[in-house]
C-alpha cells in the first residue's frame, strides 16, 4: 500500500500461476474479486503479452459469470435463508435492537448471495454488496437494500421480510419441512 496524490494506492505483484488460482478462487466464493481487480486495474509494463492476455481471460470469466447453484447448494441456501426469513418475521418494534439488526443484516448477505446465484451474477461483500446486488437485479435488489434501510431507521422489519421472501420464492420457495442436511 503507498499514497499516490493523497490517495491509497495498492500494489499487487503476482506470478500467472497465482492470478490463476486467484481467478479460481473467485469464482468459488462466487465474489470474484481477483477478476474484477485484474479486469479493472492499469496495466503498467507487459513486454511480453502475459498481462495481457490474463486480462482478457479475467474479462471473458467475469462476462461469463459465475457457475450455477448446484441442487444441494441451493437447498442448503433456501434453508439457511428461510430459517433467517422466520427470524425475521418474528422482530418488530419492542424486539432487542442489536438482535434485529444481526439477523437483518445476515439475512441482506445471504439473500444477496441467492439472488445474485439465481441470475448467475457476481455477489460482494462490503461496499460492493449493494452494487452487485443492484447489478444482478435492479428492482429486486434495490428493495432488498431499502428493506435493510427501513430496518436500521424505523426497526421495521415488514420491508425486508417481504423481500427476502421474494428471493426464497425465485429460488424455489421456503425450504424447512423435510430438509436434511448431511455434514
Amino acid at each position: 500500500m503507498l499514497r499516490y496524490e493523497g490517495r491509497p494506492a495498492e500494489v499487487f505483484l503476482n506470478s500467472r500461476a497465482d492470478l490463476r488460482t486467484a481467478f479460481e478462487e473467485s469464482r468459488t466464493t462466487r465474489r470474484a474479486t481477483a477478476l474484477f481487480l485484474f479486469a479493472d486495474s492499469v496495466v503498467l509494463h507487459d513486454p511480453h503479452g502475459h498481462v495481457g492476455a490474463l486480462h482478457r481471460e479475467a474479462e471473458a470469466l467475469l462476462a461469463a459469470g459465475p457457475d450455477p447453484l448446484t441442487e444441494p447448494e441451493r437447498d442448503a441456501q433456501r434453508a439457511l435463508l428461510t430459517d433467517l426469513w422466520d427470524d425475521l418475521t418474528d422482530t418488530g418494534p419492542d424486539s432487542d435492537p442489536y438482535e434485529q439488526l444481526a439477523v437483518a443484516d445476515r439475512a441482506l448477505r445471504e439473500a444477496a448471495h441467492l439472488l445474485t446465484a439465481h441470475h448467475r451474477k457476481w455477489n460482494g461483500a462490503g461496499k460492493w454488496l449493494p452494487r452487485r446486488l443492484s447489478a444482478a437485479d435492479p428492482e429486486l435488489g434495490r428493495r432488498l437494500l431499502d428493506g435493510h434501510l427501513a430496518l436500521a431507521r424505523r426497526a421495521d422489519p415488514g420491508p425486508l421480510s417481504t423481500s427476502v421472501l421474494d428471493v426464497l420464492n425465485l429460488a424455489g420457495g421456503p425450504l424447512r419441512e423435510g430438509y436434511v442436511t448431511s455434514r
